[in-house]
């Protein structure tokens, strides 16, 4: 448990951190240097064998106690309740005692401690080893939850490329990037990703560079240009010269802004160390004066009777059924979305959901489907299927993303019957070739203007990309490409803004005219275009200076890893989405559907009712009780058996979430 730990040390908050976990016991903030993940792990199986030992010797006693074996008498019970109650309770005693050296007197584990060593003082032992036990395995339950946050992040940080392939004594060999020099010169095979920014010297190549901008058009890089670390080679071998150093590239800034921006989270605190701030000293206060007042003014005062009404009302205040039914409230909410295709990787996420003033949103492969569709065809002179077939013949000799959705758009016509000849590339404006004799242009406006072939110039006005067609120097057509928009997403946004009242942003590496092209038909609210990964950031960070603003971020790639990780709740597509963004999101969509999020956020709204009920539920009776026992009308066996009832019909207010239809 995160009670039991050897060393300490101080985070910058001045809370007490345990330094072999890398987490601090009170803000849950994360190191995640020189942890091991599989010590975590090996740790944690660990902690499971004292709630098994405590589990086993609690069911053995309550039946023989029922049984009412013969040896099983009043001493040996004693001691039997008290060892299992002490497996699980020596380090939450002991984090108490801590705490009090602190001048922490009033906290959860104080509210734990005192609740159950009342519990054995009045006899009812099998209470005090339930309530320890229900109260330990939250907590194990808790860490495992925030070293697998951890894993996560450290997995995140694995996507960087681990070798390059450098250039020494005029041979390529490999090493690690981090020993690579400013001005050597490395080379990235296709397939690769670039270990480290730096200046092109070949020719040219095309790299996919999502994962710095989320910019759906792979670009095109020549001789001269600069090159990014983290962009991917998709067309030819390339040799770079090292501009900066590792630690400067730009996929070690993304990897840092999303370290920094998890430490900067907000972190949800347990319900019960915020309630127990002001329950446990109340509570504590009031059996002590129930035990001791009457003295002042009873004539016929007896301590041991005033003792026992004390002790009755401290074993009602014992918060078993919140330590209980709160979190199976949060989990069965987390089973309900599970059921439903969400994937929630923390109960406090489904209580941020219901307090969401704003949702931003990646465009590409979020609201869009990331891929490459020929959305319309505009031909002159001839049939669209001639223009589309002339234009596919010339670009099924390039590998372009752009030139493999016209081919696959022209997949049903009869491309064998034609042939390209004479095939030329002109840099940075298309194709030219011979087909049927006729010679083909195929690329954007500069290539058709330099060949003096004329065209509408409102064309250029369009926003999508564009690939222009010209026949024997006539301009024949075009064809609108665009990447192809979720018919899901006008759907979401609407119920967002109309149903919860939340305020949409899109936040695209896209050029500024398509995000405000696609935002606007979806219906987005709040819309930028050409973002970076800190530009994102930056317009989060905004958002959440906002009093009362509560943000998620939905995104699907590793340059939405910094907004994902410092928005309040990160969102991912867990079908489609990138392994970082899966990983560092504390949300996972686990379908193709993103209006599963106006479903999570309805799941959220009803754990958070059945929660608030049981909270009700639970003070209510308690107070109830709590009276009579002041009085002297409750006796022991009543106060057992309101805080069992409370707990079983809290449980079963919290199991009934699993059943709801959504």
């Amino acid at each position: 448990m995160r009670h039991n730990h050897k060393e300490e040390h101080r985070c910058d908050s001045g809370h007490s951190c345990c330094a072999d976990e890398h987490k601090c016991c009170c803000c849950g903030d994360i190191e995640l240097s020189g942890h091991n993940h599989d010590d975590g792990e090996q740790n944690a199986a660990r902690r499971w064998i004292p709630v098994g030992i405590s589990l086993f010797m609690l069911v053995v006693g309550l039946v023989f106690t029922y049984y009412e074996i013969s040896f099983f008498g009043s001493y040996v019970r004693f001691i039997w309740f008290l060892a299992a109650y002490l497996v699980v309770a020596l380090p939450v005693l002991r984090q108490m005692v801590r705490e009090f050296t602190n001048c922490d007197f009033f906290n959860e584990f104080s509210l734990m401690s005192l609740a159950t060593i009342g519990a054995f003082c009045i006899g009812e032992y099998p209470e005090a080893v339930g309530v320890m036990l229900f109260y330990t395995v939250g907590e194990i339950v808790q860490d495992m939850a925030v070293r697998r946050a951890t894993g996560s992040i450290k997995a995140l940080l694995d996507v960087r490329p681990e070798t390059a392939c450098v250039r020494r004594n005029g041979i390529f060999v490999e090493t690690s990037p981090q020993d690579v020099s400013v001005g050597d010169v490395i080379r990235v095979k296709v397939g690769d990703k670039v270990p480290l920014d730096g200046t092109m010297l070949s020719e040219k190549s095309s790299f996919d560079t999502s994962v710095l901008t989320g910019e759906s058009v792979p670009r095109t890089v020549r001789a001269g240009e600069s090159v990014l670390a983290g962009m991917l080679n998709i067309e030819y071998v390339s040799d770079i010269r090292v501009d900066k150093a590792y630690e400067e590239s730009a996929l070690a800034r993304i990897l840092y802004m999303t370290q920094s921006a998890v430490s900067r989270k907000a972190k949800a605190e347990l319900f019960i160390r915020k309630f127990a701030k002001i329950y446990t000293p109340i509570v504590f206060g009031l059996a002590l004066a129930i035990t001791l007042l009457p003295w002042l003014f009873v004539v016929d005062y007896v301590f041991a009777d005033w003792l026992y009404r004390g002790l009755v009302f401290l074993v009602v205040s014992c918060p078993c059924a919140l330590v209980i039914s709160v979190p199976l409230g949060y989990f069965s909410g987390i089973g309900l979305a599970s059921k439903n295709g969400i994937l929630f990787k923390g109960a406090n996420y489904l209580e941020t959901l219901t307090k969401l003033t704003h949702i931003a949103f990646d465009k590409t492969g979020t609201l869009t489907k990331g891929t490459f569709t020929v959305k319309s065809v505009e031909s002159r002179d001839i049939t669209e299927d001639e223009l589309v077939a002339m234009a596919a013949t010339v670009e099924k000799h390039s590998n372009h993303p752009i030139a493999r959705a016209i081919v696959a758009f022209a997949q049903n016509l009869p491309l064998d019957e034609y042939e390209a000849t004479e095939l030329k590339e002109i840099a940075g404006q298309g194709l030219q070739a011979v087909v049927e004799g006729k010679r083909i242009l195929v690329g954007n406006g500069k290539l058709l203007k330099n060949n003096n072939i004329s065209y509408d110039e409102a064309i250029d006005d369009i926003v999508e990309t564009k690939v222009l067609v010209g026949i024997d120097n006539r301009f024949a057509g075009y064809m609108v490409i665009a990447d192809e928009v979720r018919r899901e997403a006008s759907e979401l946004i609407a119920k967002l803004r109309h149903t919860y009242k939340i305020h949409t942003v899109m936040l695209s590496g896209d050029s500024e005219p398509i995000a405000q092209k696609v935002g606007s038909d979806i219906g987005i609210d709040e819309i930028y275009g050409g973002l970076l990964p800190e530009n994102k950031v930056e317009v989060i960070e905004r958002i959440k200076s906002d009093d009362g603003s509560v943000v998620a971020y939905f995104g699907d790639g590793i340059n939405d890893s910094p907004a994902l990780a410092l928005s309040d709740v990160g969102m991912a597509l867990g079908s489609l989405g990138s392994q970082a963004a899966i990983e560092i999101a504390d949300i996972v969509i686990q379908t193709d559907d993103i209006t599963a999020i106006a479903d999570a956020i309805k799941i959220a709204g009803i754990t958070q009712r059945v929660v608030i009920q049981n909270i009700v539920l639970a003070l209510g009776i308690k107070f109830i009780i709590m009276l009579l026992a002041v009085l002297g009308f409750a006796s022991m066996w009543l106060a057992v058996f309101a805080d069992v009832g409370v707990a079983l019909l809290a449980i079963l207010n919290s199991v009934r979430i699993i059943f709801k239809k959504i």
